[in-house]
């Protein structure tokens, strides 16, 4: 039977045999002008399967396809002798990059060193055949779970910073840190935001002192698109990330409009102002300048606990960037500078008056924030061969009071990161390599108490990379770090992305994360209260591992495709410094985790185009996070145990009107004990389901279009969600037990004008 076997196998191989075509070559994009760029990022895919691969730097590609070629007559020659599985539509590649016209051609033999010119947008004249892009959709190529957020998602809701830019999105939750500052913080499975790594352009950013309102430094009208990746991130980005990586995109100099102006309004009594421009001075520098100016100065008490809804503030915001693109070499460079400047507390509080016990109750935070960065790189003649380095420093400074009690602060950081990039072999085996640098120093200053503390963080790192674009890549990235506290340390992490089938992605990742907790500079809003800040010993690294798996599959339904996918997460503490505002209702007490700690998270989500020009999204996400305060595993507070997403998209022919929908379903959750409280100040255990809506309605112009939306049309708010408001000075008052929106129905309206 073995012989039999044995025999059957060498008739097989003997008549029929796998092989393999390679197409390669180089991708150039075309501008007005003719001149030719090389397109770094291209995507190069088979149109019968969307199986494929990118171009590197210099815009050069591989693509393999296999296919199974069987013995004929030995004088024929060509594709006569080649049975190919499908339709011709397997002979078609496919080439497309963002801003220029797609195009495909057909496959014959082994290509080699073609090139491929595709054409600028812009030059598209006569009949214009336009398909309308999603939004958000899942990158194909990438092999960790990043989720691609455009500008033109940003504009389906009132996108005026980055807190209000995942409105649409089901992986990142959104809310008001407390009733009184109108500090937003986010949450990806399942856990605060300061275990996501935040980052603009691959620079970690908006960390530390910059934690509580960091997302309102970033205009949306700033932002070219958002990259969500879950889970632990590659190792050449650092050490941080633990739940995920958000990376922000600006919109660049040399391909971003020449005059973009957005104005905005609320029935809250918000104005803002933005304005983009960008100008090239010459074939190989470009420039571009963004203002950002946005106030409110309109005192609102809805519920009428005697206290603001929103904060009154003012914020000035000024960004100037410069880029060259030669040949083989790119540099950038720029500067940031934020003035902001915010009142809150009693409606009658006035921040001239002396701060005495029988005058209103009031806060007021003044932030100062500069920041410089530096950054290039150069490839080499060998394919995939690239030098780049990173450079950024932020000074970061804070004046404020709540009620009471100070709290001044400085944060100088420096961070530093030199990637080496090539291969070993060939281009399927690519590899990172480089030396990284961390220098953050603190200087808190809260009522009489000093804290000071200074990281020094040298690190080193190597990433291996395995890709056959048809089926699999694999990344094993190891780093060590030596950090001037807590020692030698380090983080491996590993990615898995397998084509299962030609429509079917899995994924999977497992890594570690540490990082450093800055405990009154990531939570001031835990200021707004009249609880005792209680730190019961000395605080070690926080440390954790994350493993995830995904699947992603597209279906063909009626000519369409409809993506679904799905995903699990679980992250697992071994250390964490504990935020403890359950044990006792007269103090938070801060302490090393003695225990349990973890979050699991699901999450389902699907798209489709159900008509022509109507888009339709649905996820549904569930929440497990436990955690354990002393010496009890609870759940963890004020976190949603689910998560409900409805969006629905519809454009006119012609793109002339636009009508968005959203609609969130927000799951129970528990609530910090306040049993200990007199009767009138406790608050129930838990607090219940939640539904929010908004829509917006966009009329486009040839170069301007005007939007009005309303969000909140429920109405839904949270029932008094400052405790004690009748006597803020006693020793009851809390305004940090913030749950849902804390202001009702609002309506917005605005501007845009561009000129390209």
């Amino acid at each position: 039977m073995k012989k039999l076997f044995i025999l059957i196998i060498i008739y097989i191989s003997c008549n029929s045999f796998i092989t393999a075509q390679t197409v390669s070559g180089k991708v150039f994009g075309l501008n007005e002008k003719g001149k030719k760029t090389a397109l770094p990022g291209a995507n190069i895919y088979w149109a019968h399967n969307l199986v494929g691969t990118t171009s590197d730097v210099q815009g050069k590609f591989f693509i393999t396809k296999f296919y199974e070629e069987k013995p004929g007559n030995e004088n024929s020659k060509g594709e006569d002798n080649v049975e190919w599985q499908g339709s011709h539509y397997d002979h078609l590649l496919v080439f497309s990059f963002v801003g220029y016209q797609n195009d495909t051609i057909h496959v014959h033999d082994n290509m080699s060193n073609i090139k491929i010119y595709l054409a600028n947008a812009k030059e598209l004249e006569g009949v214009e055949i336009s398909a309308r892009k999603t939004g958000t959709h899942i990158s194909r190529m990438d092999p960790i779970l990043t989720e691609n957020i455009s500008g033109s998602e940003l504009k389906k809701a009132a996108c005026c910073n980055l807190s209000e830019s995942f409105e649409t999105n089901a992986s990142v939750d959104v809310n008001y840190s407390d009733a009184l500052t109108g500090a937003k913080q986010i949450q990806l499975l399942g856990l605060a935001g300061i275990y996501t790594q935040l980052m603009t352009e691959k620079i970690p950013n908006y960390y530390g002192l910059a934690n509580s309102f960091g997302l309102m430094y970033v205009p949306g009208t700033w932002m070219e698109s958002i990259q969500v990746s879950k889970g632990a991130a590659a190792v050449v980005n650092g050490y941080e990330s633990i739940t995920g990586q958000i990376n922000v995109e600006y919109k660049k100099p040399d391909h971003s409009e020449i005059l973009y102006l957005n104005t905005f309004g609320d029935s809250f009594g918000r104005l803002e102002g933005n304005l983009n421009a960008a100008t090239k001075l010459s074939d190989k520098w470009s420039t571009m300048i963004y203002g950002h100016v946005s106030s409110n100065s309109r005192k609102d008490d809805h519920n009428g606990d005697g206290f603001l809804d929103h904060p009154l503030y003012t914020q000035y915001n000024l960004f100037n960037r410069w880029k060259y693109l030669g040949e083989k070499s790119m540099l950038q460079f720029g500067f940031q500078y934020i003035n902001e400047d915010r009142v809150g507390g009693q409606v009658d509080f006035n921040k001239d008056d002396e701060r005495i016990i029988t005058n209103p109750y009031g806060l007021n935070i003044n932030t100062r924030r500069a920041q410089v960065f530096l950054k290039g790189g150069v490839v080499f003649s060998r394919p995939s061969t690239s030098l780049g380095f990173i450079n950024s420093y932020t000074f970061h400074e804070q004046n404020s009071y709540f009620g009471l009690r100070d709290y001044n602060a400085t944060q100088n950081s420096y961070y530093g990161n030199l990637i080496f990039g090539s291969y070993i072999s060939n281009t399927k085996h690519t590899y990172n390599t480089g030396l990284s640098y961390r220098y953050d120093y603190y200087d808190e200053n809260l009522n009489d108490s000093a804290f000071n503390q200074k990281e020094i963080v040298p690190g080193t790192f190597f990433q291996y990379t395995y890709t056959d674009p048809e089926k699999i890549t694999f990344i094993a990235g190891i780093r060590a770090d030596f950090h001037n506290l807590y020692g030698t340390f380090y983080t491996p992490r590993f990615h898995l992305k397998y084509n299962l089938f030609p429509k079917t992605v899995v994924r999977a990742s497992a890594g570690k994360g540490y990082r450093t907790a800055k405990v009154l500079a990531e939570n001031t809003s835990l200021l707004a209260s009249s609880r005792q800040i209680v730190t019961t010993q000395s605080l070690h690294q926080e440390e954790a591992w994350n493993y995830g798996i995904s699947l992603t599959h597209y279906f063909d339904i009626r000519g369409k495709e409809l993506t679904l996918s799905t995903d699990f997460y679980r992250t697992d503490f071994q250390n964490q410094v504990v935020v403890d505002v359950d044990s006792d209702v007269s103090q938070i007490r801060i302490y090393n985790l003695n225990g349990k700690s973890y979050s699991n998270s699901f999450q389902v989500e699907a798209s489709y185009e159900l008509i022509e020009r109507l888009d339709v999204a649905a996820a549904f996400r569930i929440n497990d996070v436990k955690v354990t305060m002393n010496d009890e595993l609870i759940r963890k507070p004020l976190v949603n145990k689910y998560k409900g997403l409805f969006t629905l998209s519809y454009a006119t022919n012609f793109n002339k009107w636009q009508f968005d929908f959203t609609t969130q379903v927000n799951g129970d959750g528990s609530l910090p004990n306040t049993s200990m409280n007199p009767e009138e100040y406790r608050r129930p255990e838990t607090f219940k389901v939640y539904t929010i809506l908004n829509t917006q309605i966009t009329r486009f112009f040839k170069t301007w279009s005007i939007y009005i939306g309303g969000e909140n049309l429920l109405d839904y708010t949270q029932k008094d969600p400052i405790i004690a408001p009748n006597d803020p000075y006693g020793p009851y008052f809390d305004a940090s037990m913030v749950y849902a929106p804390i202001m009702g129905i609002k309506i917005y309206a605005g501007l845009r004008f561009a000129i390209e």
